[in-house]
């Protein structure tokens, strides 16, 4: 998975590539070199006492050694920027996939984990390809090239690195076995705190209500507790890793000037060349060092290349059309044939055969007990889910055919739950309709009743709104996402339970207000409250996912029994009369 994710993401950064691995052989070769000189140096120059063979020389040397920290310099560079660019690129490859995805695929997945895998997953891979272009490209060069150089000085002695590369090879690769199924389940226990302190932060006031704030800290303990133990099992794991190779490094040390001691006592070997090797050796170490610390790093960048890689392997549910109707003929005609929906795994469905017609200049309301699938199926509309079976049609076209921003000037959703985003009120207001004047903004806010507390408010439209609207009353939340709709002017207005929260006054005064407003236009509403709904021109009842009567007031009354349930469990026969 992270070879196909950086094979995918890396391709159009092949020029930038090309340059590093130049840069990062230049300065390999460079930092190769020096031992051989310093070797020339102390055998020619200082045994000698030649002065001017140390000077030439060592110029020699400081010119290398300026290649070599301009090469390092311009890798580092290029490196650095061409892993931020992964970043970037896979960060909005993932954000774009999750914009896609119907609420079927975010409830698979979860909000937690979405983030966490564009955010923490997406910083791993990227620390990985900082760290593989600054340290992996020269590490086999030095490697190889280390090997190369130390059997140039003294054959017999390389005899030494027969031993110390494959037993270094062994332990790191022994250790990081045992690493990656830990960093899995690290990833997976920070999706679980992440999850326990989301809902800990949005449920703050039931929390309080309640008191249960010793209950969620232990919660929370607990899940704490877990990627605790599993980050300090890894932590274990990656400290033994280095005293490993470090007492590998120490003992071939002391190999080679053991053996190289005994060299130059019999004059197989010079003293520069016993020091150009021990150089060598340090740089082959260096070398498998630098692989160690990738090495320690990819397993969990694996882990988190394989979470990236379902979400951009996953396909929604609610297919953009291949070739979208861009046109209407007709204005706000709604209608859903035979709808049937069903969850993913679900033993039963959720909708069952749901037909109903909802026409310009008319309101449909639809009534039922909670869980008769009111919400799922109002959501089929703008595509939130899409049918299983059956067709939901507006002006006569399938849904699932028409362009996306002509659904969006076509249906104007206002959710159960309403969510207003960090900004201001005209900002809220103006998410339908970007060019919307402030005259728009206020006659939206006059219809649904949210005027007069805006207008206290010290900034008035510019008054800021906090994440989720918390800094508005559930009431207030309501009023302005029922405005940012009708700032929008769609020709079918779906209204999921969103007077819920309002005072029957209120209420009141808002619906008379939506009448006149949307007297053209298609007015679809799901409410609980009786009151809200009884004046509609066509009344839907909901019963376990079917459709159990349709009709109006006094008609289902009068003929439907689960439909006078609902209306006596809230007002007297009088009232009902």
């Amino acid at each position: 998975m992270l070879i196909r994710l950086l094979r995918t993401h890396l391709g159009p950064y092949k020029k930038p590539i090309a340059l590093l691995v130049l840069l990062q052989l230049l300065q390999t070769c460079a930092s190769l070199y020096l031992p051989t000189l310093n070797a020339d140096i102390i055998d020619n120059g200082v045994v000698n006492g030649d002065t001017g063979y140390i000077l030439r020389f060592g110029a020699l040397m400081v010119a290398v050694s300026v290649v070599q920290v301009v090469c390092n310099i311009g890798a580092v560079y290029y490196g650095a920027r061409t892993a931020s660019a992964l970043g970037r690129d896979v960060r909005a490859a993932v954000f774009e996939r999750v914009q896609s995805f119907s609420a079927r695929e975010v409830g698979h997945f979860g909000a937690p984990s979405l983030i966490t895998r564009t955010t923490n997953d997406v910083q791993q891979v990227q620390m990985l390809v900082l760290m593989a272009f600054t340290l992996m490209v020269s590490a086999p060069i030095m490697c190889v090239g280390g090997i190369i150089m130390a059997l140039g000085q003294d054959v017999p002695l390389s005899a030494v690195l027969l031993a110390v590369v494959p037993v270094l090879g062994i332990a790191v690769s022994l250790i990081v076995k045992r690493m990656r199924p830990l960093f899995r389940t690290m990833q997976e226990r920070l999706d679980t705190v992440n999850r326990v302190l989301r809902e800990q932060i949005s449920g703050n006031r039931v929390i309080r209500a309640f008191v249960k704030d010793d209950y969620e800290r232990d919660r929370f303990k607990v899940s704490n507790t877990e990627l605790t133990d599993v980050s300090m099992a890894t932590g274990r794991l990656m400290a033994l890793m280095f005293p490993t190779v470090m007492t590998v490094v120490n003992v071939s040390s002391i190999a080679v000037v053991w053996f190289g001691a005994h060299r130059i006592d019999s004059g197989g070997m010079e003293i520069g060349a016993l020091t150009a090797f021990l150089a060598y050796l340090m740089q082959i170490v260096m070398a498998v060092m630098m692989a160690t610390f990738m090495f320690m790093m990819v397993p969990r960048a694996e882990v988190c290349a394989e979470r990236i890689e379902e979400v951009l392997g996953t396909e929604s549910s609610v297919v953009p059309p291949v070739v979208p109707v861009r046109e209407l003929r007709q204005r706000g005609h709604l209608e859903v044939r035979a709808a049937d929906f069903r969850y993913p795994g679900a033993e039963e469905s959720v909708l069952r055969s749901v037909a109903l017609e909802a026409r310009p200049g008319e309101t449909t309301a639809i009534i039922g007990s909670t869980g008769s699938g009111k919400s799922t199926l109002l959501g089929l509309v703008p595509r939130l889910f899409d049918v299983t079976g059956g067709e939901v049609l507006v002006d006569g076209v399938d849904v699932r055919t028409l362009d996306q921003a002509l659904m969006a000037r076509t249906v104007g959703l206002v959710p159960q739950k309403p969510y207003l985003f960090s900004g201001t009120v005209a900002t809220n207001l103006r998410y339908g309709k970007p060019d919307a004047t402030d005259e728009e903004l206020w006659h939206a806010l006059e219809v649904a009743q949210a005027a007069d507390f805006v207008r206290e408010l010290e900034a008035g439209l510019n008054a800021p709104i906090a994440q989720g609207g918390t800094n508005v009353s559930g009431g207030q939340r309501q009023r302005l996402a029922i405005a940012r709709t009708l700032v929008q002017r769609p020709e079918i207005y779906l209204f999921d339970d969103s007077f819920s929260a309002l005072d029957y006054k209120t209420d009141a005064l808002l619906r008379a207000a939506l009448s006149e407003e949307t007297a053209d236009a298609t007015v679809v509403i799901v409410a609980q409250r009786v009151s809200t709904i009884r004046d509609a021109d066509r009344i839907v009842v909901l019963d376990q996912g079917r459709v159990v009567g349709t009709g109006r007031h006094h008609e289902l009354m009068a003929g439907n029994e689960t439909y006078r349930e609902i209306v006596l469990s809230q007002l007297t026969e009088a009232e009902a009369a």
